[in-house]
């Protein structure tokens, strides 16, 4: 199992150095240093209330579902953070790529990509069609925390994976409840 985890911990690192390594590409960096914005606190909040107060009824509820899934992300995050104190990969490596000013708490999971997917899910599920604009976002948003140096491949992986899931669930909790708001 130690050498399972090793290995695991080996192609982690591996494959944040591979994006990490683009960070002096300027067009890179202007994109991903804006698109990281997307999944914080700031830009995911003000734009599920601005769906609400603007939207078609349906449209709310599925902004409701969204705001609930971004609220209760945000309970495993920090518990997981907090149980799980790893350093940040431009603390643990050496030779890493970030900016100025970088985040002091720690690594996994990532919030930023677990804020994006739980909000964007259900408005993926209400209008699938959406996912061609929204998935791309989310993924971006994800690989914008590894290339600033934020976080490693597997601290997005959880934060995408529990950002889907507590975002079905939302979506579909509030559907069960109020089965014809949201079609």
């Amino acid at each position: 199992m130690i050498k399972f985890l090793h290995n695991f911990y080996d192609f982690d690192c591996h494959l944040f150095r591979g994006i990490n390594r683009h960070f002096e590409k300027k067009a890179l960096n202007l994109f991903f240093r804006t698109i990281t914005h997307a999944g914080g606190a700031s830009f995911t909040i003000s734009t599920i209330i601005l769906i609400i107060l603007l939207g078609s009824s349906s449209l709310r509820y599925a902004a409701i579902a969204s705001g609930i899934a971004l609220g209760i992300s945000h309970i495993p995050v920090s518990i997981m953070k907090k149980f799980y104190p790893r350093k940040r990969p431009y603390l643990a490596l050496a030779e890493i790529k970030v900016a100025n000013s970088p985040l002091k708490d720690h690594s996994f999971p990532s919030g930023h990509t677990t804020a994006i997917f739980s909000a964007v899910l259900p408005f993926i599920l209400y209008a699938p069609s959406a996912a061609v604009i929204l998935l791309p976002l989310a993924i971006s948003v994800g690989i914008s925390r590894m290339y600033l140096g934020l976080h490693y491949p597997s601290d997005v992986a959880v934060g995408c994976i529990l950002g889907t899931s507590v975002g079905c669930f939302s979506y579909l909790a509030l559907a069960s409840f109020h089965p014809y708001a949201l079609i």
